[in-house]
């Protein structure tokens, strides 16, 4: 049976969107609980995840790059173009377990993209292209939708596919930005074995998790706009 564009929410809907809503959701419930639990915990080392990130920048003889303060909660993120390391405010100010896991991870970016990362340098090739798919979306899928055009519908079945592919590249540059801070905060003792460990990696995977539901999310969307094409079809 056909549903109309806007109205197909059915088992599909539960399955392709539903379900990855679900984990999404459930996935920045565990970052904000993990960042909350050790953003309480004070780090041995006594130092700020802003010193934590140019103590490691120095250490990895990097001296291209500014570390810079954002106040967006968890808007921590490297800008490659700028070679900027943005830190939040609790982040940058702060000398808890979970600011000293978040620095150093988003320090292994700027360490990836000193040793020319192949999958950073990927996802930096089709970030204008995402751009473009992110901002033509809504248009499309209301226009699809509301219009019942089918022409847009399947223009918004290639953006789908082009985040779904931009999220897939997205996981192997940030477990590996986290492998890396893991490695490199033990090594210079910037936390210590035991539960400041325990803090960082739980910090870490937590994080992970909204890369893999982000993926997750952009691949269900892909998968219901093709069963909606199928069913009009």
């Amino acid at each position: 049976m056909f549903y109309p564009y806007g109205f197909g929410f059915g088992g599909h809907w539960l399955i392709y969107i539903g379900i990855p809503l679900v984990l999404g959701i459930w996935a920045q419930i565990r970052v904000s609980s993990a960042f909350s639990k050790w953003g309480r915990v004070r780090a041995s080392s006594n130092i700020t995840g802003a010193e934590c990130a140019r103590e490691i920048l120095q250490a990895a003889q990097i001296d291209d790059v500014d570390v810079v303060e954002t106040n967006n909660f968890l808007g921590d993120h490297y800008d490659p173009t700028q070679k900027k390391l943005h830190l939040s405010s609790n982040v940058y100010h702060t000398p808890s377990v979970a600011a000293l896991g978040i620095a150093a991870h988003e320090t292994g970016h700027a360490i990836q993209h000193a040793k020319a990362y192949a999958p950073l340098k990927a996802r930096m090739a089709i970030v204008p292209v995402t751009m473009i798919a992110s901002q033509a979306l809504p248009f499309i899928i209301i226009g699809g939708f509301w219009f019942r055009i089918t022409g847009l519908i399947t223009l918004g079945i290639y953006c789908y596919l082009i985040l779904a592919v931009f999220q897939l590249i997205t996981l192997p540059v940030e477990f590996d930005a986290s492998r890396r801070a893991k490695i490199i905060l033990q090594q210079m003792g910037i936390i210590q074995p035991g539960s400041e460990v325990a803090g960082v990696n739980n910090v870490l995977n937590a994080a992970a998790l909204t890369y893999v539901a982000a993926f997750i999310a952009a691949l269900g969307n892909l998968l219901w706009l093709l069963s909606l094409r199928d069913r009009r079809n």
